[in-house]
């Protein structure tokens, strides 16, 4: 409850995913107004840089998505966060490894947040590709896979319980503003989790611990799919 009321609100993607608005000229870029922490009205609000080709996350698009989705499929429309209302037309997948590389969609530019519109079932968070900056994410899971890793089976011992899976690195990419975070400064990325500034972190490497996920609701549904 303390963090919600007292860490800034960022957009970062943990696992970019590059976004083409085909309609959005080209070379233009427009600032966005967000609000630095809605339990805070001092805290005010920041510009984010807003452009033709931005970072989504991989885990809001399907190229077929199962039922009770709503995030980013061919078709269907999403709002962005502080943005506007977006359709997915098409998408890049490299032929060899399956993977899908790139989204194209076209926006609405009569939805733009803030003004009265049509409502839409999801919002995703982005940062623009031109002006965003590169983060390094960790990402702290139960170092034990057994909540009494003191009492192995006989002829093992507590290392049978290491959870290989306790820290996972990502490199992602973040809003500029982010770029004068010092270590121990706390924020929330949005949609993430509360994260804090490592204290190995320089201004050519910033580095991020997670200290607190955040709900999400999809990623519950899927464990019981």
């Amino acid at each position: 409850q303390d963090l919600n009321q007292t860490s800034l609100r960022v957009m970062t993607v943990l696992r970019p995913l590059k976004l083409v608005l085909t309609n959005y000229p080209e070379g233009q870029v427009e600032f966005l107004e967000a609000v630095n922490n809605p339990e805070d009205a001092d805290a005010g609000v920041r510009s984010v840089p807003f452009g033709r080709e931005l970072w989504i996350e991989q885990d809001d698009f399907r190229e077929a998505p199962p039922k009770g989705y709503y995030r980013l499929y061919p078709g269907n429309e999403v709002r962005l966060r502080y943005g506007y209302i977006i359709k997915c037309h098409d998408f890049v997948k490299d032929q060899a490894t399956g993977e899908i590389t790139e989204i194209h969609c076209t926006y609405d530019p009569q939805t733009r947040s803030g003004e009265e519109t049509r409502k839409v079932k999801s919002t995703i968070h982005w940062v623009s590709a031109a002006e965003a900056i590169p983060i390094e994410l960790r990402l702290y899971d139960k170092l034990f896979t057994a909540e009494d890793p003191n009492d192995p089976p006989e002829g093992e011992d507590f290392t049978m319980y290491l959870n290989p899976k306790s820290l996972e690195v990502a490199q992602g990419k973040a809003e500029p503003s982010l770029a004068s975070a010092r270590p121990g400064d706390r924020y929330q990325f949005e949609r993430l989790g509360y994260f804090c500034v490592d204290k190995s972190s320089k201004a050519e490497r910033l580095v991020f611990n997670r200290t607190v996920e955040l709900r999400d609701t999809w990623a519950k549904l899927q464990k019981r799919l």
